[in-house]
This record gives C-alpha cells, structure tokens and sequence, in this order.
C-alpha cells in the first residue's frame, strides 16, 4: 500500500453526509470524499454498492439532482476498483443491505470500510468512522 494512500468501501451515509456538509473542507465525511477525489482512497466498490449509492442519493428527501447522483456513480465506476463480495458468515448485521459493504472491504488485503455506523458493523480493526480514516491519511 503506497503511503497516504488507502482502498476503502465507502459506505452510503458517508457519501450522503459529505455531499450534504455545508462546511465543506472540515467535515470529516468531505473530507474522505475529497480524498476520493485527489486520488488518497481508492474507492472499492460492486454493483450493489452502486446501485444503493444512486437508490439512496435519487431518494427525494435529498436535495441532489439526478446529475450530481450520476456524477457519484461515475466517479467510484472511474477512480474505484470493482470487486466480488467474499462471502461471510461472521457477526450479526442490524441492516443485511450492510453486508455487501463489510464483504467487498473483505475481497482486497488491507482494504478499510468507513462508515458513519460503526455499530452496524462487526469489531474490526479495518471498519473505521470518518474521523479514524481521517486520522490515518493524515488529512
């Protein structure tokens, strides 16, 4: 892994915090899409992923176009690495449509997964808030 440089799942509510920040360079949710944008995290998804990202952003309690909801699918098809879930057994998930975050994170070696719900996630030291991530690209 390069230094300050990381691959990580991004989990929906970090990308829907981030978009909606209206202080835009100090949260630490823009700041991990900035991240993604200055090429620091390398975004790893699937087309599930994918496809909640554009279910939940389209959702018409957001105020996103269905523009910058393409432009957010685009970018993590461009800048990510598309990946197959490994499948997984381990914890119990309050919300299955998790799952395939926690199991795409498992398909790449030090892979990270941010989230703002840690606690829908098992204990491990690779599922990370938005803050921690912060914290290890030193941003």
């Amino acid at each position: 892994m390069e230094r300050n440089k990381v691959f990580a799942v991004i989990d929906t509510n970090v990308i829907v915090s981030a978009l909606l920040s209206r202080n835009n360079r100090e949260s630490n949710t823009a700041k991990i899409f900035d991240a993604v944008l200055d090429g620091k995290i390398t975004p790893l998804y699937n087309y599930e992923i994918l496809d909640e990202y554009v279910e939940v952003l389209g959702r018409s309690k957001f105020p996103f176009r269905k523009e910058d909801v393409d432009l957010v699918e685009t970018l993590m098809r461009t800048v990510g690495i598309r990946l197959e879930r490994t499948t997984t057994f381990e914890g119990v998930f309050p919300d299955p449509k998790d799952i395939v975050f926690y199991e795409v994170t498992l398909s790449k070696d030090d892979a990270y997964l941010v989230t703002g719900n840690i606690k829908h996630f098992p204990k491990k030291p690779f599922v990370v808030t938005p803050a921690e991530m912060v914290e290890i690209l030193r941003l």
